[in-house]
């Protein structure tokens, strides 16, 4: 009887543990480091009744400086200071409560890499791979589908789930490697537990989890080593402004204001990203762009709630710190609040000073665009600490120039040429990312009609112009969406990257002669980069289109690259006595695009609607 007894006790201790133990649901960041230059830290606490109890820590060097609470009964934010004498492992948070049992909750400090303060972020020696994971490579066909996850493997369906991963990403690195691509940024790959049309990333209802269909975090952390094993820094795409509507904590919100319109009808953002920074805008639009939802299944995360913005911030250091970040790309940056957006930005770079971050900010105007960068001076005293930005106003002029009729005045070439001139309103226009499609646009061979001049002529211009260049997977072989602009499409499968594919192009497997000359242009074009310092730090000289011949200058002291772009249908001889300011009437050179060696004599004979790109013998 006495053992019977023991027994059933031992049975309601190990269901008291349990119960205490299920108790939390949610604790994060789950880790964090020593040795970080802000030494402080709030924790995010999930869990029935979590509010009742009291954390306590015992482990040298922590802290518990404050213990809030808000609306929610079920959460906790514990604010820990970390003094630098503190050791990396791990310890135990004991949460509790008179009358209840204890809850205790492990956790982990960890050392960071060496030098990982010191990281290099991506800059103008790269070249920039943008992949749609979903849509790559499917190199581990036993996730395809998930029982946890509704929207599984559909191929038929262009919104649809494909089946790529980090293993097919990994599995091709070497060919993206050979491209001669120098960084990779790559469509959001955290959890999207989203009914449908999940494949796209940017409805994230996890913010510290991979999703399942692509791998883990031991994956994802594989695959960055595995880049950098070949020289390409991984740049990470975040999103701050929202989250998916199947998010964890919509089913639980942590305060009253988590989101903005919270218990209120939906509303939609207006997309006035200029009333931002517009003398005379009205309040009401101000909001309405900020605080606006983009769509119903994308609650707008309201970031003046300093938990959320606090969670939010550490979530991106996290990301940095535990995958060996070398960037992020920010998703719909003028759409988060934009006091919050400078602290975001300026936090991260307080802890990685050569670090990178791009904003998406897709207006074409560049006052707009030059507004969110860092070192901008601003009429309204807004001072960002983004370095970089996407190029939306050169890229819609490259494929307007090259589309554009030569002979009507300030169309064709020159307004590309105007558009560049505008970058005396841009702090730093070498650090912006040009660019000539992504994820959301038309692919650049459907924007140019598929006119394989013009696409060579934009390429080359992309390759050498100031800036940091981008290219979409599949650009180096001409895909395209010759049926329709719907996203589905523009982010189609990569040839070769499915069992069974009858093209491929890491194999060079049924590739057309015209796309075999596309891949090794860009080839070309990007491993020349490499070393071409020039065109890494170089300045900028161009000159004024004429006749259909756009000619630019990369140049330094010790060395000059010609780009000429001919648009001309037939043969033209181009004169150059016009550049005798930087340039001698007789000199040799190496042709990037056509890999020949030439010499020159006051004039050079273009071949119709061709680029070269000059690399002029010293």
């Amino acid at each position: 009887m006495k053992k019977i007894l023991i027994f059933l006790l031992f049975l309601i201790s190990v269901q008291t543990e349990v119960t205490a133990q299920t108790r939390i649901k949610h604790l994060e960041p789950m880790s964090w480091w020593i040795g970080m230059k802000n030494p402080n830290l709030q924790l995010l606490v999930h869990g029935d009744g979590i509010s009742t109890y009291k954390p306590n820590i015992a482990y040298k060097g922590i802290k518990i400086e404050k213990v809030h609470q808000t609306v929610n009964p079920n959460y906790l934010f514990i604010d820990l200071a970390i003094a630098p004498q503190a050791k990396a492992g791990e310890f135990q948070i004991v949460f509790e409560s008179a009358g209840k049992p204890s809850i205790t909750h492990p956790y982990t400090l960890r050392d960071r890499k060496a030098k990982s303060a010191k990281r290099v972020g991506f800059n103008t020696s790269d070249v920039i791979y943008m992949i749609t994971p979903d849509r790559f490579a499917n190199g581990d066909p036993t996730n395809d589908s998930v029982k946890s996850l509704v929207d599984g493997l559909n191929r038929s369906n262009i919104n649809g789930r494909h089946g790529g991963d980090i293993a097919g990403m990994i599995n091709h690195l070497d060919y993206i490697a050979s491209l001669g691509m120098t960084a990779l940024w790559i469509n959001p790959m955290l959890e999207n537990a989203q009914p449908k049309d999940s494949y796209h990333g940017y409805a994230i209802t996890d913010f510290y989890q991979t999703d399942v269909r692509y791998g883990s975090n031991a994956d994802y952390l594989k695959l960055s080593g595995e880049a950098q094993k070949r020289n390409i820094k991984l740049i990470a795409d975040m999103v701050l402004n929202h989250c998916g509507s199947e998010h964890w904590w919509m089913k639980d919100l942590p305060d009253s204001n988590w989101i903005n319109y919270q218990n209120k009808p939906l509303t939609i953002t207006n997309h006035r990203r200029e009333s931002l920074h517009d003398p005379y805008a009205s309040d009401y639009d101000r909001t309405l762009q900020s605080n606006g939802w983009f769509v119903s299944t994308m609650p707008d995360l309201n970031q003046r709630n300093p938990f959320l913005a606090r969670y939010l911030i550490q979530n991106s250091i996290w990301w940095v710190e535990n995958a060996d970040l070398k960037g992020i790309r920010m998703d719909t940056y003028p759409y988060s609040d934009k006091d919050f957006s400078a602290r975001w930005s300026g936090a991260v770079m307080d802890e990685y000073p050569d670090f990178n971050i791009v904003g998406e900010e897709w207006s074409l105007n560049p006052s707009l665009v030059a507004n969110w960068q860092r070192g901008k001076v601003n009429q309204n005293g807004y001072r960002s600490n983004l370095k970089s930005l996407m190029d939306f106003p050169v890229g819609n002029s490259l494929v307007e120039a090259l589309n554009g009729d030569e002979k009507i005045w300030n169309k064709g070439w020159t307004t590309l040429y105007q558009t560049l001139a505008n970058d005396f309103v841009y702090a730093h226009p070498a650090n912006l990312v040009v660019f000539a499609d992504n994820h959301d646009m038309s692919r650049f061979y459907t924007q140019v009609h598929e006119d394989f001049n013009k696409f060579k002529l934009g390429l080359a211009f992309l390759m050498t112009t100031r800036g940091i260049p981008q290219i979409y997977y599949g650009t180096e072989i001409l895909m395209s969406n010759p049926k329709s602009d719907a996203h589905g499409e523009i982010r189609g499968d990569m040839p070769g990257g499915w069992q069974g594919d009858s093209r491929d192009v890491f194999n060079d497997k049924g590739l057309s002669a015209q796309v075999t000359e596309a891949k090794k242009l860009v080839q070309n074009l990007a491993q020349w980069r490499k070393g071409a310092e020039v065109v890494h730090t170089g300045k900028l000289k161009q000159f004024a289109p004429e006749n259909g011949v756009y000619v630019f200058f990369r140049y330094n002291e010790n060395h000059k690259v010609m780009v000429i772009l001919n648009k001309n249908t037939s043969a033209y001889t181009l004169e150059l006595a016009k550049f005798r300011e930087i340039l001698s009437p007789d000199f040799s050179a190496k042709d990037i695009v056509s890999q020949k060696s030439i010499a020159v004599q006051d004039r050079i004979v273009l071949e119709p609607g061709q680029p070269m790109v000059l690399d002029i013998n010293p």
